[in-house]
C-alpha cells in the first residue's frame, strides 16, 4: 500500500513530466570531450562546461597520478584537524596567483563554496542585494545566511543603487553586500562589474562575484573580474574548479583577513574533508596550463564566435550572450524538450534547460562549443540545426 511519500512522488513526478520539466539523465561511456559516446552512439558534445578542454588533458591525468600515487587517494580528514596536505596549500597559493588576490581557499564545490561562504560573514543583522538571476547556490547561500534578501533587476545598476540607497538609510543593517554572476551561465551575458563597484564604493557595499563560468574564460583566462581589472575592488571573488579548469572543487580568493575568517568559521571547510590529493594537483596544473598557454582560451573564442555566427545566420534567436554560451532560445518547454530529443537523435548532445533552471516560457538549448572542437564537428551540428530547426517549423 502507498505511503503518503509515494503518492507525493508519483503525483509530483508525474505533474513534471506532463509540463516538459522532467529531464533524462544520460550516461557516458567515453570521456566528456568534443564527441561522447551515450548508448553506444557518438555524438557532437554541445552540453559540457569543459571550456578549454581540460578534463581528459594528458597533463592534469599525469599530474592527478602522480599526486595520488605520493600522497593516497584521499586527505584523510577535515582541513581543521589533520587533513591539510602540502598539496592543498600549494593549490591556494596558485589559485591566490591566478586571481591576483592575496589569499585564497579551496572548497570540495563550487556549490560549498558559496554555502559556505556568504554564511560565514552575512547573518540575520545584514541585508544582501543579489541579482534576479544569480546562480541556484548563490540563493541559497544566502537563504541559509538569514540575512534580508533584496532582489535587484538583472544587470539594471538603476535599480541596484535605488535599492543600496534605500538599504543604507533605513538603518536597519549592519552590512549590506552585493552578489551577482560574473557571466550568467543561462544567457552568457556579463555583469556590469565596472558600474556595480562605482555603487559599492558609494554606498560602502560588500562586493561578491561568483565567476564560475568566467574563470578560465573571461580575462585571458583569468576571469570577469581580472577582464575589468578589477581584482583589487571585489571583496569576494569566487569560482570553480569544475568548468573550464576541468577538475573539481571551488574557491574563495579575497584578502588574507578574509580567508582567515572563512577558514574559522565556513563550515563546509570546518566539516568537510577536502579536495583529494589527485584533485589538487590537477588543477594546479590546470593553472598553469592556462597561464602558460593563452592560446587556449583564444581558441575557445574563436570556435564560439564561429558557432553563434552559423547559428545567428540561420536566424535562431540566440539571445545576447557575450561568452562562449550560446543558447537558442526556444521558448515553449514541451517543445524545447521535443527540440533537443530531435538534436539527439540526429547526432548532437545539447540538453534543454527549462524552468525553474530558467523562468517559465524561456525554455532553451543551451550549447557549449569547446576549445577542442574542429571547424568539421561544428559544422555538422549547424547542419543539424538546421534540419531540427525546418522539421518543427522553427526557421
Amino acid at each position: 500500500m502507498a505511503n503518503s511519500l509515494d503518492k507525493f512522488l508519483s503525483s509530483s513526478l508525474s505533474d513534471l513530466k506532463s509540463k516538459g520539466l522532467l529531464n533524462s539523465i544520460d550516461t557516458l561511456q567515453k570521456p566528456n570531450g568534443p564527441i561522447i559516446e551515450v548508448n553506444g552512439k557518438d555524438l557532437i558534445n554541445l552540453a559540457s562546461n569543459n571550456y578549454l578542454g581540460f578534463a581528459d588533458k594528458a597533463e592534469l591525468i599525469a599530474a592527478c597520478v602522480d599526486a595520488t600515487e605520493k600522497w593516497g587517494v584521499g586527505a584523510g580528514a577535515v582541513r581543521p584537524i589533520n587533513g591539510t596536505l602540502s598539496i592543498h596549500d600549494q593549490l591556494e597559493k596558485k589559485i591566490a596567483e591566478f586571481k591576483g588576490t592575496e589569499d585564497a581557499l579551496a572548497y570540495q564545490s563550487g556549490f560549498n563554496a558559496n554555502m559556505g561562504s556568504i554564511s560565514a560573514v552575512m547573518d540575520k543583522n545584514d541585508a544582501i542585494l543579489s541579482d534576479e538571476l544569480n546562480h541556484a547556490s548563490i540563493i541559497d547561500g544566502c537563504r541559509l545566511s538569514g540575512a534580508k534578501i533584496i532582489r535587484v533587476k538583472h544587470r539594471d545598476m538603476a535599480d541596484l543603487e535605488q535599492k543600496a540607497s534605500e538599504a543604507v538609510a533605513s538603518g536597519l543593517y549592519n552590512k549590506i553586500m552585493y552578489i551577482s554572476d560574473g557571466v550568467f551561465s543561462m544567457d552568457g551575458d556579463v555583469q556590469d562589474l565596472p558600474s556595480v563597484v562605482k555603487i559599492a564604493e558609494k554606498y560602502d557595499l560588500i562586493t561578491y562575484i561568483d565567476d564560475a563560468h568566467g574563470s578560465g574564460v573571461m580575462g585571458k583566462g583569468k576571469g570577469t573580474v581580472k577582464s575589468f581589472g578589477l581584482q583589487d575592488k571585489i571583496d569576494f571573488q569566487m569560482g570553480t574548479l569544475s568548468k573550464a579548469v576541468g577538475v573539481v572543487g571551488g574557491y574563495v580568493a579575497g584578502k588574507k583577513q578574509l580567508i582567515d575568517w572563512l577558514k574559522a568559521r565556513s563550515r563546509p571547510f570546518l566539516f568537510s574533508t577536502s579536495l583529494t590529493p589527485g584533485s589538487a594537483a590537477a588543477v594546479i596544473e590546470a593553472l598553469d596550463e592556462i597561464m602558460n598557454h593563452p592560446e587556449y582560451v583564444e581558441q575557445l573564442w574563436d570556435n564560439a564566435a564561429y558557432f553563434k555566427k552559423k547559428l545567428s545566420g540561420l536566424g535562431f534567436n540566440i539571445g545576447k550572450s557575450e561568452t562562449p554560451i550560446s543558447p537558442v532560445i526556444i521558448g515553449d518547454e514541451n517543445k524545447t524538450q521535443q527540440f533537443s530529443q530531435l538534436l539527439l537523435e540526429k547526432g548532437v548532445y545539447a540538453k534543454p534547460i527549462v524552468y525553474p533552471t530558467v523562468p517559465l516560457g524561456t525554455g532553451r538549448i543551451r550549447n557549449m562549443p569547446i576549445r577542442t572542437h574542429t571547424k568539421e564537428m561544428l559544422d555538422k551540428a549547424i547542419d543539424i540545426y538546421a534540419e531540427v530547426g525546418k522539421e518543427l517549423n522553427y526557421l
